[in-house]
Parts: structure tokens; sequence; C-alpha cells
């Protein structure tokens, strides 16, 4: 019924409806604007944590190759199996 009478021109049902209609479409442009950059947000700090991630990953490995070149044959300790639950470790008290 109201859109039979926003119809006819002239009427003022009609003028309301067109600035309804555009108001509606500026707050959609403005919230669609928002979650836009909530969203460019979101991904970069994404990529900022995962590059702090690959960081400290490639730090971690160096410091592992760099422990496993220093390591020497006399740095390991034996155990040898005596019977039951008894063990004898030997080298662990040897100073370089």
């Amino acid at each position: 019924m109201v859109k039979d009478f926003a119809a006819h021109e002239g009427s003022a049902l009609r003028s309301l409806a067109a600035l309804a209609g555009g108001l509606a479409t500026a707050a959609a442009v403005l919230v669609g604007a928002v979650l836009a950059v909530f969203a460019a947000a979101t991904v970069t700090v994404i990529a900022v944590m995962a590059s702090a991630l690959l960081g400290l990953a490639g730090l971690a490995m160096r410091a592992r190759r760099t422990v496993r070149a220093r390591r020497s044959g006399s740095d390991i300790i034996e155990a040898r199996h005596q019977g039951g639950h008894h063990w004898v470790a030997t080298g662990w008290n040897e100073r370089r």
C-alpha cells in the first residue's frame, strides 16, 4: 500500500524513501570501509607475527647448528649397564 502511494509523482513519501535509501547506502559504504580496514589490519598483524616466528625459527636453527659444531667426542658421557637398575656413567667429571 505504501509502495503504491509512493509511486505517484510528487508524493512526499517518494522523496522520503529516496532520502532513506541514500542514507542506507551511505551507512553500508561506511560499514564496508570499516570492515575493509579491519581486515587489512588483521592481515598485517598476521604477517608481522609470521615474520617474527620465521625469524625466531631461523635463530633457533642457527643456534642448533652452532651447538652441534662445537661438540666433540670428549663431551659424550658413557653409561654402562651393570645389571638390574644399576648404571655407571663415565666421562661426566672430566675437564677440558
